[in-house]
């Protein structure tokens, strides 16, 4: 099975990670805390009417963060062909300063749970020269068996790896911006009375 479509009206929408190869589980390897994996140039393509990245755009920067991600725990386009794959299941991004045309971007990720078929990530996305946070990305994704069209669990291994990097990024502080639910935040209201509202 071959599941690699192209996007001939938009090739920049494609993974800049297609073809690169995961290499194999070292257990004695060191995870960083947090991992940095992916590194991008706002592209003019990116940049809407007020001059600032599109919106839509820093979904593509964090699933390419992602992609990053799966080949660094085993997910590549062998692993596809085969028949399995990420999707991911829900994503809460924060826009915290604007993004603007040939800026350079450093992303972050930490994995903050993993179980037999579900990670839970957080992106952080940097202004690459002086560090400015820009915005940030909490996704779950779920791993699936593409021929049965389903959720399935992680092979053994890439369990085990999977679980190895949850417990090196368990151990760093907790990371403040997970978690948050979106609502108009209002002086002498708890965020969850305000959400509920």
């Amino acid at each position: 099975m071959t599941n690699r479509p192209v996007n001939a009206a938009a090739p920049w929408l494609r993974s800049p990670y297609e073809g690169q190869k995961s290499l194999p589980y070292d257990p004695d390897a060191p995870i960083a805390t947090p991992l940095e994996l992916h590194r991008c140039v706002v592209r003019p393509e990116w940049v809407d009417y007020n001059g600032h990245m599109s919106e839509s755009c820093y979904l593509i920067v964090f699933g390419d963060d992602s992609d990053a991600f799966f080949r660094y725990f085993g997910v590549d386009d062998d692993y596809r062909d085969r028949g399995f794959s990420m999707f991911t299941s829900e994503t809460h991004m924060r826009h915290l300063h604007e993004t603007m045309l040939g800026q350079p971007l450093r992303l972050t990720l930490r994995l903050l749970d993993v179980d037999d078929r579900r990670i839970h990530v957080f992106h952080s996305m940097y202004h690459a020269d002086n560090g400015t946070p820009l915005a940030t990305a909490e996704q779950l994704l779920t791993h699936v068996d593409l021929n049965a069209q389903r959720s399935a669990p992680f092979p053994e291994a890439m369990r085990r790896h999977l679980d190895a990097i949850h417990a090196a990024h368990a151990r760093a502080p907790h990371e403040p911006n997970a978690g948050r639910s979106i609502a108009i935040r209002r002086p002498g209201r708890a965020p969850d009375e305000a959400a509920s509202r």
